[in-house]
């Protein structure tokens, strides 16, 4: 179990939200990190591996024309699979890994291109999330070394996230305790 998966169970647990996970490289690695965790199923809604390009489509609405244009190894594609594992598992959050873990390149990309995704709960406008982000990563390794750094880096994605907006949360409190604005 590591720690930060620990750390995010923890803090989802104490916000009382939710997380979904959609994952491709990763084949259900970042799922079964969460899982380690004791306490998890307060949080963790569940997971859909969709290896295969179509299954992003089908299961996770990812645009057809961005997946046949670019294929599924990029960041809009992450950051559809997130959003959409979040509507379809009906989370607070979601959580998307794509990528090449090789031991060929795909989709003109190369070996350790990775995109991570964050979406989080919506905001005042419905029309955007304010944890919505996506982070692109260049990845050296074998291909199991790649698929485990994806996976710390979109759970380290989500936890800096989460403990951005606690933060912001406990700035807003103690400018209030104090009598600012």
């Amino acid at each position: 179990m590591s720690s930060t998966a620990a750390d995010v169970v923890r803090l989802l647990t104490v916000k009382g939200e939710t997380l979904a996970v959609a994952e491709s490289l990763t084949g259900g690695m970042v799922a079964a990190a969460i899982t380690a965790v004791p306490g998890a199923s307060k949080a963790f809604r569940g997971s859909v591996t969709a290896y295969a390009t179509e299954l992003k489509r089908e299961l996770l609405g990812v645009d057809a024309a961005v997946l046949a244009a670019r294929g599924a190894v990029d960041p809009q594609v992450a950051a559809q699979m997130a959003a959409g594992v979040r509507k379809a598992l009906g989370a607070d959050w979601g959580i998307a890994t794509t990528g090449v873990a090789g031991p060929d390149p795909q989709d003109g990309q190369p070996v350790g291109t990775v995109f991570v995704a964050v979406e989080g709960p919506l905001g005042a406008d419905e029309g955007s999330a304010s944890g919505g982000k996506v982070e692109a990563l260049r990845l050296n390794g074998d291909r199991a070394e790649i698929r485990m750094e994806s996976v710390r880096s979109v759970l380290a994605l989500l936890l800096r996230e989460l403990a951005g907006e606690q933060t912001g949360n406990e700035r807003a409190q103690d400018t209030e305790r104090n009598g600012g604005f």
